[in-house]
């Protein structure tokens, strides 16, 4: 896919070059559940540069990545679906194959990258797309989609699905305002708007 090339709009932050707030921001984020593969691309590359912020932010997103009730392969597609909503490339990257190997379809995922309604999903999965597509176009949900996705989840589940979609809206707008790019040899995965 031919996608014009953005550039990134922050100064690049190195390890070397960190300072005493920046350092203490990646001891934390190492120190929890994403252990040492964390690296400066993607949204901690920006957080690098508000590290009160961005402290508070992956706790917050750690929580909802790794301690929620959501069973990873829902709360990986529930991403996806925010991911494809935004086009946020970044976020693509690294989600797609952390969803396909908790279990989601390959050819659930090619449907939610294509902007197609997932008919092949698992029932679950296809309750989180329809509340997340009617979320975010419509800014509230039915009673009969808020009921499907509570039959699945629970009230604990849901509210925590809620907070999921709403973390990932936040990091979506973080990458696509700042423009991260993906790494390197990685193609986008969505046309950029025009």
């Amino acid at each position: 896919m031919a996608a014009k090339k953005l550039n990134y709009r922050l100064p690049a932050v190195t390890e070397d070059k960190l300072d005493d707030a920046q350092r203490a921001l990646l001891e934390s984020l190492r120190a929890g559940p994403r252990g040492d593969r964390v690296k400066l691309g993607g949204p901690f590359g920006v957080y690098m540069h508000a590290p009160q912020y961005g402290e508070l932010t992956q706790q917050l997103g750690a929580f909802l990545r790794f301690k929620t009730s959501l069973e990873p392969r829902l709360s990986e597609f529930a991403i996806l679906c925010t991911a494809r909503m935004w086009r946020a490339q970044y976020e693509w990257h690294a989600h797609a194959p952390i969803a396909e190997k908790a279990g989601v379809k390959a050819e659930a995922i090619r449907d939610v990258r294509a902007g197609r309604v997932p008919k092949k999903a698992a029932a679950d999965e296809r309750a989180i797309f329809d509340f997340v597509q009617e979320l975010y176009k419509k800014r509230r949900v039915s009673e009969r989609t808020y009921r499907r996705v509570q039959g699945f989840l629970g009230d604990r589940g849901t509210v925590e699905l809620v907070g999921i979609l709403g973390y990932y809206t936040g990091v979506s707008m973080v990458l696509n305002v700042f423009n991260v790019p993906l790494p390197e040899g990685a193609t986008p995965y969505f046309a950029e708007p025009k």
